[in-house]
């Protein structure tokens, strides 16, 4: 009796911690909500592909050894088969005749220099069919302390670049055709076509990380670009620009409880930030970033609404390339998994797939083990923490097809933890509309 009770005097404690460190909350942005108004500008007919969070890696860097697999047993990233899958996905945009590419962020496995030397040069297979291509830094781009080369066991620090070396290695992947910079970060405008502007920030926090350190996950927007971003909506505004964003880290919850159980995934100030576009009719916004192909909205004031539209990683089962078709102001979005077409014939899917489940399993077992559960609690409790987040990743999930979870199997001590996380497994299978996979939007 008393090892249980000291075992819930415990998870008491970090309770009360965890409640403390969450009201130590830097404080808002300022930011320039639009208090006028109008109706928003109609966007053009245009189609256009997505892709996100794509982490090439070159083998040459290290494909075995202890520390490379401890790297690999860590994450549900297909790192190895990087260089195919974008090969592939590139082959399927080519033959798709979109006008455009999005790529929401995580080019690279960890901002290597070599690794984003690739990236610029497989894509321009893109730019040599007419296809241009706009890019956005992710968490793992610029100034990664976590930019190794794998030696056995252990690793060794190579290059990883600046901002300024990103800009200049993707400058023709948007930002050398930008029309606007922001001078604080990596956040610019491009114009799609002629009243059509895509708003691309930053919201990384490159600029804090520091070598030997760990790089930074979370995501916000500072005072600086917060400004920027009201000053080029003002003038959008003013000359009926219709206008689309796209950030590495979401814009929103994309499942009740994301923003308590995993807040480096969503944009710091998310519900005010997202609010402040929309009052300017920004109304739709690409992320990646949780590798979840996953899409939600937002409702304000006067009518005003918002649709993260998130596209799952290019290295992580089901592999989705998003196609998007805007005609007569109605956003036609279907998603595409390569993950079932790329190796034919092989179970390339099936242990893709598994794989995923094997590493978020991993990764529970380990947060499990901390709070001292048992290795049979530990296995039940994962398996379905693995299943809730394999069918996210994939979008519509169906609470139909949730296994079931037989509690009475767990101690009591395994049941009160499950408890904590019981809104977890019950947001991750509960779709949030609209759907995830193919989509009508009408703005």
């Amino acid at each position: 009796m008393n090892k249980i009770t000291n075992k819930i005097t415990l998870f008491a404690v970090m309770l009360v911690i965890a409640v403390f460190n969450g009201c130590s909350k830097e404080p808002s942005l300022n930011l320039g909500f639009n208090t006028e108004v109008k109706p928003a500008p109609a966007f053009p007919d245009v189609s256009f592909a997505v892709i996100s969070d794509i982490h090439v890696y070159n083998p040459e860097l290290g494909s075995s050894g202890s520390a490379f697999e401890q790297v690999l047993s860590s994450d549900r990233k297909l790192l190895l088969d990087s260089f195919d899958l974008l090969e592939f996905a590139i082959d399927e945009i080519i033959a798709s005749g979109v006008n455009f590419v999005l790529i929401s962020g995580d080019l690279t496995k960890d901002g290597e220099y070599i690794n984003h030397i690739i990236v610029a040069d497989k894509l321009r297979r893109l730019l040599d069919a007419n296809i241009n291509v706009y890019v956005i830094p992710g968490n793992h781009d610029v100034n990664c302390p976590h930019a190794f080369k794998y030696i056995d066991d252990r690793t060794e620090s190579i290059a990883s670049v600046t901002e300024e070396g990103f800009a200049q290695i993707h400058g023709d992947l948007g930002y050398n055709a930008a029309i606007m910079r922001d001078n604080n970060s990596l956040s610019y405008v491009a114009e799609l076509q002629e009243g059509f502007w895509l708003l691309a920030i930053d919201s990384t926090r490159c600029r804090e990380n520091v070598p030997g350190g760990y790089p930074y996950v979370s995501g916000k927007i500072i005072q600086e670009t917060a400004d920027w971003i009201a000053s080029v909506l003002r003038e959008a505004d003013s000359r009926g620009i219709a206008v689309m964003a796209m950030m590495h880290h979401g814009f929103m919850e994309h499942w009740k409880g994301q923003a308590k159980l995993h807040p480096d995934y969503i944009v710091e100030d998310f519900s005010r930030f997202t609010k402040f576009l929309s009052s300017w009719n920004v109304r739709a916004g690409f992320t990646g970033h949780y590798h979840a192909n996953d899409i939600t909205r937002a409702d304000f004031d006067n009518g005003k609404f918002f649709y993260d539209i998130e596209t799952g990683s290019l290295v992580t089962a089901p592999c989705p390339i998003r196609y998007v078709n805007i005609i007569d102001n109605v956003m036609e979005i279907r998603s595409d998994f390569i993950i079932d077409k790329i190796h034919p014939g092989t179970d390339f899917a099936h242990n893709a797939h598994a794989f995923v489940k094997r590493t978020v399993m991993l990764e529970a077992s380990n947060v499990l083990k901390r709070y001292k559960v048992s290795d049979k609690d530990i296995a039940i409790i994962t398996d379905a923490v693995g299943d809730a987040f394999a069918a996210h990743y994939s979008g519509n999930e169906d609470p139909s097809l949730r296994p079931a979870l037989d509690k009475s199997k767990l101690s009591l001590w395994g049941r009160f933890i499950l408890s904590q996380q019981k809104y977890a497994l019950d947001g991750l299978w509960n779709d949030l509309p609209p759907p995830d996979i193919e989509a009508r939007l009408e703005f």
